[in-house]
């Protein structure tokens, strides 16, 4: 198990970027998929992307692709999550989300394959 710490959430207007950290405890974060997703008021749990193990290569949902990159670092056990192009759409509540190991990409992208959590981190787009 890990501890997942988000950050970097804020207020920014229509076009502008932000960068959300996802901090780890633990070890063996390097063995661990990590999952970001979002949820707006009154919405379900969007799935943004995940980071996968081994290899490490990405996978995005269709409303971010080409606008955001995931990102990670091992030694600092910390993800990454860029968000260029910013739209008010956009505006949710961010949680990163790991669990060790691999499976297909089906399982990446619903959020009751990860076991491990963070708070969440609010992110406002202004128009």
């Amino acid at each position: 198990q890990v501890q997942l710490v988000e950050s970097g959430g804020g207020l920014v207007q229509a076009g502008g970027s932000l960068r959300l950290s996802c901090a780890a405890s633990g070890r063996t974060f390097s063995v661990y998929a990590v999952g970001w997703f979002r949820q707006a008021p009154g919405k379900e749990r969007e799935f943004v992307g995940v980071i996968r193990w081994p290899g490490y290569s990405t996978y995005y949902g269709d409303s971010v692709k080409g606008r955001f990159t995931i990102s990670r670092d091992n030694a600092k056990n910390t993800a990454y999550l860029q968000m260029n192009s910013l739209k008010p759409e956009d505006t949710a509540v961010y949680y990163c989300a790991a669990r060790k190991g691999y499976s297909g990409t089906y399982y990446y992208t619903d959020s009751r394959w990860y076991d491990n959590w963070g708070q969440g981190t609010q992110v406002t787009v202004s128009s």
